[in-house]
């Protein structure tokens, strides 16, 4: 009856990485993927339809986890992928060997991230041993999640 050898422990959504738009309809400061990579979108400018072709979209953007510029050209009638990003923010907890204890809104602890070795990651390191309470802020798109940010806690005491 049922195959042996299959294996349902994981409960993925089964959603995409990524969801296609229409060159012509992104925006600064959106977000797209631009050589394999998630980006956001810092630079962009359509130029005029040649004789027989489409105007062209010429899209500049910053990688969100490694903040290396990419520039890609598309026509604007074309699809481009753009990364479904999901943003989330986590009580810090401790850090132990360079990574952090995060603590969730419901009670879970996840401990499998890297302080980043950015300003970013020196600002937590900081206000970590300052014995300050602040929130995480961790972007994930793609299957990739980086700390981006710090935000300090309100309504505690």
């Amino acid at each position: 009856m049922a195959d042996p050898d299959l294996d349902f422990q994981t409960g993925e959504s089964g959603a995409s990485a990524t969801y296609p738009m229409q060159c012509s309809a992104l925006r600064k400061n959106g977000f797209v993927v631009l050589k394999g990579r998630p980006c956001k979108i810092v630079e962009m400018s359509t130029s005029k339809t040649g004789k027989h072709g489409h105007a062209k979209v010429n899209l500049v953007g910053i990688d969100i986890f490694t903040n290396k510029k990419y520039e890609d050209m598309c026509p604007s009638t074309h699809n481009m992928d753009v990364p479904a990003i999901k943003r989330l923010d986590y009580q810090l907890v401790n850090i132990t060997d360079g990574y952090m204890s995060l603590m969730a809104d419901n009670g879970d602890v996840r401990e499998d991230l890297r302080v980043p070795e950015s300003d970013v990651g020196k600002d937590i390191e900081a206000k970590f041993d300052a014995q300050e309470d602040f929130l995480v802020t961790v972007l994930s798109a793609m299957g990739e999640e980086c700390a981006v940010g710090t935000k300090v806690m309100s309504g505690n005491k």
